[in-house]
């Protein structure tokens, strides 16, 4: 991959761009959260070719929920398993709005 491509990426929400260093700096934490939540498997994050573990902006976000929840009290493990069932909800309420919208238009008696 070469500059140009990469800089191409940096719009992607799932493009690795961060460290773990520069991750935990931006989220305010310790890298240890950060392998925690990892070990929660709230996140995983890719590796880069050297072994060394790589963030997206979507990952960040997903982490940021977390030591939200962390922060008010909430159990690493607990905060994890609240984070993927909200994510899951999330995606089950677009997955059914888009139904509603098709099955909607489908519905809808053609113009003479």
């Amino acid at each position: 991959m070469t500059a140009d491509d990469s800089f191409g990426r940096l719009d992607d929400d799932d493009y690795p761009a961060y460290t773990m260093g520069r991750a935990a700096d931006i989220l305010g934490t310790t890298q240890g959260f950060l392998r925690a939540i990892g070990e929660h498997r709230l996140i995983t994050p890719l590796r880069s070719a050297g072994g060394h573990r790589r963030h997206s902006r979507y990952q960040l976000r997903i982490a940021a929920r977390a030591r939200e929840l962390v922060d008010n009290g909430t159990p690493v493990e607990a905060a994890c398993r609240i984070v993927i069932l909200e994510d899951q909800l999330e995606e089950a309420q677009r997955i059914n709005a888009a139904y509603r919208r098709t099955a909607g238009a489908s519905s809808v008696p053609a113009a003479c």
